[in-house]
């Protein structure tokens, strides 16, 4: 277990904070061990969602489909095959 250093501080109306008491007294938890217990699973939730993108596996075969087939793009062909302004010696 880590050594806990770090002081998070909060302020809540009364009823929020007597339910979350309430809740971490059923836990059988302190209210500090609950409210990190539950902040660390939103975290680690939130930044899930934020770290994977989820897609459907259709959507996700057209995407690959999509990147083995490229698009057709006639105005940057035609500036491709311009000759060049200034040539590097």
């Amino acid at each position: 277990m880590a050594t806990k250093t770090e002081r998070i501080e909060m302020r809540t109306d009364r009823d929020s904070g007597a339910k979350i008491a309430q809740a971490a007294e059923r836990e059988q938890k302190s209210v500090s061990a609950f409210v990190l217990d539950a902040a660390t699973s939103a975290a680690d939730r939130v930044l899930a969602r934020s770290e994977h993108t989820i897609m459907p596996a259709k959507q996700f075969d057209e995407l690959l489909q999509s990147l083995d087939e490229p698009a057709a793009a006639p105005a940057l062909t035609r500036l491709a095959r311009r000759e060049r302004r200034f040539i590097r010696e």
